[in-house]
């Protein structure tokens, strides 16, 4: 039996049609887990990048973006293979909540040319550029509180970028790489930029490297001295200036013209109504580099500090230690209460106190914000560590410096210099005994802990098993013998335990 199909001629149908053409799968990772689909995005400008297309994790059930570097001669790509791979391999070590997450990269090798496949977090709600665009179309202004949290987001991953060690600059900060999701969360997308930029010759990589720098309408967010000396961390902040100026006034006025004058940015900055933005943003842009403040320097600026609430400060807490305490402790913990229990109690002497009850905290208002604090919306930065982030070398040196740090001797490792103070190990067995799931738990002196797991075998070595987990805990040589033999004797312990049951059973 035949059946004649209509063909599709309304207007719905036909974008049906075209939906259906962009969700088609092209090419899938070698491990099937990344789908490349047809339709192709944009997540701020990356050099190199030749295209970069939406995506489904298989395995998350979210969408990814799929971008993809071209090589053109083969030979060229061979000669940068081991200095591509340390890139990368650096690259997803990097990890904050407010920057773009880089998932996974591979190499793919034809004898058309070569391509560096990578996969990174998609920002589905688009660009600070266009949602400041969509407002100012709305007649609406910035939100003081939204331009506040937005500031302290973004500076605290600069903060943390510029803390590596040795610090890592990003070197191409614009509205058009900062993303804003629904919630308020923001992220910084093309971290990445500089390393690409060092890494990957221009002659060899099927186009632009430096595509953003040559876009007029973007020159005002990079600093005078921009390309002309060695990077540091005042060109993010003059970025950054730029950035929170256009967030506040929407849009930093180009009287026609394609690129913003110095005089547009300066009446923008006079137009603003609070002082101490004026003086914030004024003290970012700065001409002298050196006269700019650093991001952690912002962060206690006057327009942005206030002392954490406690509730804050309790949320930090709860979420730092959430791996040590049962799954849906809160919601438990909430139900248990007396609505007209009383919480709390501030006493006046002149007159009445003021009472809080538990029925004044809502608990989905209390899961929201545990959420968002979670996720990185409200960042803890009064207490950030002092410490800089150890960061592999590769990941901040320019082309020049990585070809004269190459030298037959090998370069010396990070070290952990803070003590443990405390270990604690636990060993839970499955009930067919195939398997047991141990977890390490390591606290140091500066209260900065550290927490391990692994699911082990019953054939697994105690000896090497313990060896193993001390290469990766990352903790001072003084420390790394006292930790093997405690998992050691801990992994005997808990096998002459199972042995025993076995045999009495």
């Amino acid at each position: 039996m035949t059946m004649s199909v209509p063909e599709r001629n309304s207007g719905s149908e036909g974008k049906e049609e075209e939906s259906e053409d962009e969700s088609e799968i092209l090419e899938e990772s070698p491990c099937g887990r990344w789908q490349k689909r047809k339709e192709q995005i944009s997540q701020g400008n990356v050099p190199g990048v030749e295209s970069a297309s939406l995506a489904m994790d298989t395995e998350e059930g979210v969408e990814v973006v799929w971008n993809e570097v071209l090589f053109i001669d083969r030979k060229v790509f061979k000669a940068q293979e081991e200095k591509i791979k340390e890139m990368f391999e650096n690259l997803m070590q990097v990890e904050h909540p407010n920057i773009v997450k880089f998932h996974k990269y591979w190499l793919d090798m034809k004898e058309s040319g070569a391509r560096v496949i990578f996969i990174t977090e998609y920002m589905s709600s688009g660009s600070l550029k266009q949602f400041l665009k969509k407002t100012k179309k709305n007649h609406k202004t910035m939100n003081v509180k939204a331009w506040k949290r937005w500031c302290t987001q973004i500076l605290s991953a600069l903060s943390y970028l510029h803390s590596c060690e040795p610090p890592i600059i990003h070197g191409n900060l614009t509205c058009d790489t900062i993303f804003i999701q629904h919630n308020g969360l923001i992220k910084i997308g093309s971290v990445w930029h500089r390393l690409f930029v060092n890494v990957f010759p221009e002659a060899s990589v099927h186009g632009k490297v430096r595509p953003n720098r040559d876009e007029q309408r973007n020159l005002h967010f990079f600093s005078p001295e921009y390309g002309l000396a060695e990077d540091d961390y005042a060109i993010d902040i003059f970025s950054f200036g730029i950035c929170a100026l256009e967030m506040a006034v929407l849009e930093i006025q180009a009287n026609g013209d394609a690129v913003v004058s110095k005089e547009a940015i300066t009446n923008a900055g006079q137009s603003l109504e609070d002082p101490l933005m004026r003086e914030f943003t004024q003290s970012c842009v700065r001409h002298e580099a050196k006269q700019r403040p650093t991001a952690h320097d912002l962060l206690f600026h006057r327009v942005l500090f206030e002392v954490h609430s406690l509730k804050l400060l309790a949320a930090h807490c709860l979420i730092s230690n959430q791996y040590l305490l049962p799954e849906n402790c809160v919601e438990e913990k909430t139900k248990s209460f007396d609505p007209n229990g009383l919480m709390a109690e501030i006493k006046h002497g002149n007159r009445p106190g003021v009472q809080l009850k538990y029925s004044h905290v809502s608990p989905l208002e209390l899961d929201k914000f545990l959420e968002d604090v979670k996720n990185g919306i409200y960042p803890l930065m009064n207490f950030a560590s002092s410490r800089p982030h150890p960061v592999p070398r590769a990941l901040s040196l320019s082309h020049e410096q990585v070809e004269t740090a190459k030298s037959p001797t090998p370069e010396p490792q990070e070290t952990e210099s803070r003590k443990v103070i405390q270990m604690h190990c636990n060993l839970e067995s499955n009930e067919e005994g195939t398997k047991t799931h141990l977890s390490l738990f390591l606290k140091m002196e500066d209260k900065l802990h550290r927490q391990l797991s692994c699911d082990i075998l019953p054939t697994d070595s105690s000896k090497d098993l313990a060896n193993e987990l001390v290469h990766y805990a990352f903790i001072s040589e003084e420390d790394c013998g006292k930790l093997a033999g405690f998992l050691e004797d801990a992994l005997t312990r808990h096998k002459g335990k199972a042995l025993a049951s076995g045999i009495t059973q």
